[in-house]
Formats: structure tokens, C-alpha cells, sequence
């Protein structure tokens, strides 16, 4: 079986990143998706990142930046506060990446700390833009 997928939308509001008992840093926040045919219509999506990817989007993503997803889809049953069951539906993102304007993708990637990664296999200038 596979469940593997990437989603392509914009943060409906900011991450909130919040820590579990154990101090494991978790990112939760929902993504706007067009659809690509008909009529336009937006579906929205629940996602939740853990670790670095978690913090590294809380950090570096905001309300309205668009983003670009990979992960699997996952499942839940809860109860609510009444005792209700309840079920939900959430992306579990592995990776996330930028992939809106140019100019403030270079600012964000200018700002990475060296632990994310290394150095970047390029320079940015102050008028230069993220090569193609």
C-alpha cells in the first residue's frame, strides 16, 4: 500500500508550535488548496509537522506563504469535550518546502542557520534572485 503525496497551498493563519510532554516540538496549522478545474473551489487541509520540520516551519512560514508539502495522510479518532467521538483527517508532513515569490524566499534562505543544512550551494546578492 502506498500513502505517500505532496499538496501545494498557502497557510490559512500561522503555525502554532506547542511542545509535548517530552519536549517534542510539533507545528500545526491549515493550508488553502485551488482546485484546478471548474469552477474555482478551495478545500483546506489540517496539518501537523513534528521535530525540526515543525520548527523550521513555525520559524521560516507564515499567514498567506504559499507551500509546498510532502507527507502521508493520517486518521484519528478523539473525543471531544461532551463525549462526543469525533474522527479527523490531517496531513503528517515530512517535508516542506518554499515556492512562492522569489525575492522573499532569497531573504528567508539567507536568514537559515548552518545547522539546517550546511552552506547553500549558492550565493544570493542583494538584487539577485534564486536561480531556476
Amino acid at each position: 500500500m502506498l500513502n505517500n503525496l505532496q499538496i501545494m497551498g498557502r497557510l490559512v493563519a500561522n503555525p502554532e508550535l506547542r511542545h509535548t510532554a517530552k519536549d517534542t516540538a510539533v507545528a500545526s496549522f491549515r493550508i488553502a488548496v485551488d482546485r484546478d478545474f471548474g469552477e474555482k473551489q478551495t478545500d483546506f487541509f489540517d496539518v501537523v509537522a513534528w521535530r525540526k520540520t515543525g520548527e523550521f516551519v513555525s520559524k521560516y512560514f507564515a499567514k498567506g506563504d504559499p507551500i509546498l508539502i510532502q507527507g502521508r495522510l493520517a486518521s484519528r479518532d478523539w473525543e471531544d469535550k461532551n463525549g462526543n467521538k469525533r474522527k479527523s483527517i490531517e496531513i503528517i508532513c515530512d517535508n516542506v518546502y518554499f515556492c512562492g515569490g522569489k525575492k522573499k524566499e532569497a531573504a528567508k534562505l539567507e536568514e537559515l542557520p548552518d545547522d539546517l543544512g550546511g552552506e547553500l550551494p549558492f550565493k544570493l546578492g542583494d538584487d539577485e534572485e534564486l536561480p531556476l
